[in-house]
């Protein structure tokens, strides 16, 4: 009877524990983010499958909206922004994709290290292509070395946002709403 009672009395003591103000809500947040066949390692949870290529830097793989981490490609409005998305559409196409989730990030997008079933990184892939740049500030300039000569040249728009310009990202979109204008 003494170890029955000791039994239920832990369980008690650990219910409590982990249904606590906050920490079921939290719990529940990080399954609802996890998907069914997500593989599950200690320290990181990884999603496996096909992806939908949103933009130059974005998929969705089963139903999560994910971030390459590290670089940063041209929006789709932007120059060269159709170019870096149908890049990472050829390099996804018929493959199995591996994300090890690393963090949320501003805009709730879970932001994750891709590989292809082959190993490549998405990531390093998209800059070593020319249409994506490292971004240091995430990255830790881990893939600084596969930037291509000028390449921050040609994709100023991504380059301007990362050094905080958001004036040159304004001026531009006023500028194509202009012209935008006098096509109608």
């Amino acid at each position: 009877m003494g170890t029955l009672t000791l039994i239920l009395i832990l369980a008690g003591a650990l219910w409590l524990f982990r249904y606590r103000k906050g920490y079921g809500q939290a719990n529940k947040t990080r399954q609802k983010d996890r998907c069914e066949s997500a593989e599950q390692r200690p320290d990181k949870p990884v999603l496996h499958g096909s992806a939908y290529v949103v933009d130059g830097d974005g998929l969705t793989i089963q139903k999560t909206q994910v971030r390459l981490f590290g670089v940063d490609a041209p929006e789709m409005n932007h120059p060269y922004g159709k170019k870096a998305k149908w890049a990472l559409v050829s390099l996804c196409k018929g493959q199995k994709i591996r994300a090890e989730i690393l963090e949320k990030d501003a805009h709730g997008r879970t932001v994750a290290r891709c590989t292809l079933e082959d190993g490549r990184d998405l990531s390093a892939e998209m800059v070593k292509l020319g249409l994506a740049i490292d971004w240091p500030k995430f990255s830790g300039g881990e893939y600084s070395s596969f930037e291509l000569p000028g390449v921050r040249k040609k994709l100023w728009l991504a380059n301007a946002r990362q050094k905080g310009h958001m004036h040159v990202w304004e001026k531009y979109e006023e500028k194509q709403k202009s012209r935008a204008a006098k096509v109608e």
